[in-house]
């Protein structure tokens, strides 16, 4: 298995992931994510709370990372809801649904690191028209300090098929995945610019990232340097769906690289993410599915906490340092 030298030495690296956080803000925060000690294997985030035994995944922290937005969906994978959660009294709460989901299908969350807009995907109507479909949607902060009403980002970025998990790099640059005609495969990467105050026509990342199998999720660094994105079919793969990384080099992206067994497992892996501070990698997984008999009998309590409960097979939220990815600088 092929790994990256990774080098965290230094507040300039942090400055590189975290999209131009300063250093006093860096001292200052205290995220409530945080450990004590280096997190060198997966540890599922929020136990019983934000990962719980439901279908949950693609967290996505304001900048202070005491907001949390996560997805809950159905055990099918057809409906997906947007929650927030706060973290009060040392501990995250309940969540909510947040304000602008519940009744269509919302998801993949992703919030700029200034905390100023919003993005997520949304099967709701367009215009008054009815959509089967996920298209692009975007809010921005008012001075209150509650989000916009959603405004669809439209053509080029959305099209007749599916997009999917929009993440920006600190230029606004736009990353997403989109399943439109004319890719390399059913489920392709692009890229799209915000020039003259509205998104330029979307450039596919190229057959190095993609292939003729599918590529659906991206994490763009903020300063473009590397993509940690989602894929599935590749021979390389653990399971159903793995996550890998590609370096910019000089405008053209190297081979992908499959994160290892660390990170991925026989089963799903998605919604790669790195947190506000650029200490931790956040994703969902699938692992740790026993779908055997234990070998002895269980009461009712022990019956229902195995099937309602974390590691399940529905997705769980996943953190680790991000040391362990060992990305490059």
């Amino acid at each position: 298995m092929n790994r990256y030298l990774y080098r965290t030495t230094t507040i300039f690296c942090l400055l590189l992931i975290a999209g131009g956080v300063n250093q006093v803000t860096l001292a200052q925060i205290k995220y409530p994510y945080a450990f004590d000690k280096t997190v060198s294997e997966p540890a599922i985030f929020g136990e019983g709370v934000i990962s719980g035994g439901s279908f949950d995944s693609h967290p996505a922290f304001a900048p202070d990372g005491k907001t949390l937005y996560f997805v809950r969906s159905t055990p099918n994978f057809n409906f997906w809801t947007i929650l927030v959660s706060q973290f009060k009294n040392g501990k995250w709460q309940t969540p909510e649904v947040a304000p602008f989901s519940g009744e269509y299908s919302d998801a993949d969350p992703f919030i700029t690191a200034d905390g100023k807009k919003f993005f997520f995907i949304s099967k709701r109507p367009v215009a008054g028209k009815e959509k089967t479909d996920t298209d692009i949607w975007m809010m921005e902060k008012t001075a209150r300090g509650a989000w916009s009403e959603p405004q669809n980002l439209g053509a080029p970025v959305n099209s007749d098929a599916d997009e999917w998990y929009p993440t920006l790099a600190r230029n606004g640059m736009l990353y997403f995945g989109s399943e439109r005609k004319g890719g390399k495969g059913g489920s392709d990467l692009y890229r799209s610019r915000f020039t003259d105050s509205k998104y330029q026509e979307p450039e596919n990342l190229g057959e190095t990232v993609n292939t003729e199998f599918e590529e659906y999720e991206p994490f763009i660094a903020p300063d473009e340097n590397f993509l940690i994105f989602m894929a599935c079919g590749r021979k390389d793969s653990y399971g159903g769906g793995d996550i890998y990384t590609s370096y910019n080099r000089d405008g053209a992206w190297t081979r992908p690289v499959n994160l290892g067994d660390k990170i991925n497992s026989k089963r799903q892996e998605y919604s790669p993410k790195i947190s506000p501070d650029g200490k931790y990698f956040f994703w969902t997984s699938c692992r740790n599915f026993t779908d055997q008999p234990t070998g002895k009998r269980m009461n009712y309590p022990e019956l229902m906490n195995q099937l309602d409960g974390v590691g399940n097979g529905l997705g769980d939220i996943y953190q680790i340092d991000v040391s362990a990815l060992k990305l490059e600088r």
